[in-house]
């Protein structure tokens, strides 16, 4: 059996970080069911008592590292945020929603993290801390790939930073065997910019249909100049994408599947 802490402030989390090797956990809803029955004897660094509000900073948006999907759904956030909503009320069943955290999914960095699209689509930032000082990176730069991210050993994710302008609107659509209590077979995560009916900005990113989520550059480029139309979504857009086969789906049907949820995210937010 490792050691346990459960510092009360990041001051403290940050120092217990340099002083040794942690595992850091928050509401470890990955981390122990895939254990299994082996009980834990790593050091553990539980980061459940940091702050957890979720508070406005100028014109976005600051959720902190111990915010749980429960806490995004309660929030009175604008619709800029209805992406990340609606794929929180869909991450597992109740008890998941109340100790997972929007953190530590992304810090799980998993192919099929629901957060992950959303963040993409909503221009996140995550904020880092560590002996070095603080630093912030988008989203994409944090997610390295299936299991890895950018975090140093002695760094913790504090929060995320998210922008909301007016006239911004999100939405996310997920394809599994069924609605909830299931991992993603895709999922899609969409960020307009609307001003008089035409849409001034896109973001479209994809999860589960690659290594890591991704955004969609071409499909962004045809919306632009645009009424919110899901015709302008073609297949030709999604070369670039790489599924694979699982147990799941397959990767041609991921393909389909992704033009399809793109689609109806537009058809959406139209």
């Amino acid at each position: 059996m490792g050691l346990y802490l459960r510092p009360a402030t990041l001051e403290d989390a940050l120092a217990a970080l340099g002083a040794r090797r942690w595992t850091v956990l928050a509401g470890a809803t990955d981390h122990f069911p895939a254990r299994g029955d082996t009980p834990p004897d790593e050091d553990i660094l539980d980061i459940s008592a940091l702050p957890r509000a979720i508070t406005r900073e100028g014109e976005g948006w600051h959720i902190p590292c111990g915010a749980t999907w429960a806490d995004v759904i309660a929030a009175d956030l604008p619709p800029a945020f209805d992406a990340l909503k609606q794929a929180a009320g869909q991450v597992g069943g109740r008890q998941v929603q109340n100790m997972g955290t929007l953190a530590g999914n992304l810090c799980n960095a998993s192919p099929a993290a629901d957060g992950v699209p959303c963040l993409l689509a909503m221009q996140a930032e995550v904020a880092i801390a560590g002996p070095r000082g603080e630093r912030l990176l988008d989203v994409a730069e944090f997610v390295l790939g299936p299991r890895r991210t950018a975090l140093a050993a002695d760094e913790i994710v504090t929060g995320l930073h998210i922008p909301a302008p007016s006239g911004r609107r999100s939405t996310f659509v997920k394809l599994g065997a069924r609605r909830f209590l299931v991992i993603s077979i895709a999922m899609a995560a969409v960020s307009l910019d609307i001003a008089a009916g035409v849409v001034t900005g896109a973001r479209v990113a994809l999860g589960a249909c690659g290594p890591v989520a991704a955004r969609l550059p071409e499909v962004e480029a045809a919306l632009v100049g645009h009424a919110p139309d899901p015709g302008r979504v073609q297949p030709a857009q999604f070369a670039g994408l790489a599924p694979i086969d699982d147990i799941r789906a397959t990767a041609a049907y991921r393909r389909h599947a992704a033009v399809e949820l793109v689609r109806r995210a537009v058809g959406e937010l139209a």
